[in-house]
């Protein structure tokens, strides 16, 4: 029987296995856009710059803002508002092998 890795954190693969990145696209029936954070406005607000040109001021609701961090650069999907357009809700935070693979597959 084999003993357990005590070097290796909880939740890595085994070692010698590829690494597999889960990655979360937009989904365009709900209106959901990817978009680049330009600044951070506090309060629970940022400036993101969207994928479709438009730059819009988004907040960041407590259920995403309690279990991440959101900084600047931060590749993010947002939800427009529907009865304001230069508004939205950030939904969700890449992180950077998530970034890399969206790239690489030609989403950014």
């Amino acid at each position: 029987m084999d003993k357990p890795n005590v070097n290796r954190k909880p939740g890595e693969g085994a070692p010698g296995q590829g690494e597999f990145t889960r990655v979360r696209t937009p989904n365009k029936r709900e209106g959901e856009i990817l978009g680049t954070v330009v600044s951070m406005l506090g309060a629970n607000r940022v400036v993101v710059r969207c994928a479709d040109g438009v730059t819009r001021m988004c907040r960041i609701p407590g259920k995403i803002k309690k279990r991440i961090w959101i900084r600047e650069n931060d590749v993010v999907i947002v939800v427009p508002w529907e009865f304001q357009n230069e508004k939205g809700d950030v939904i969700w935070r890449y992180t950077g092998p998530q970034v890399d693979w969206l790239e690489k597959k030609g989403y950014l």
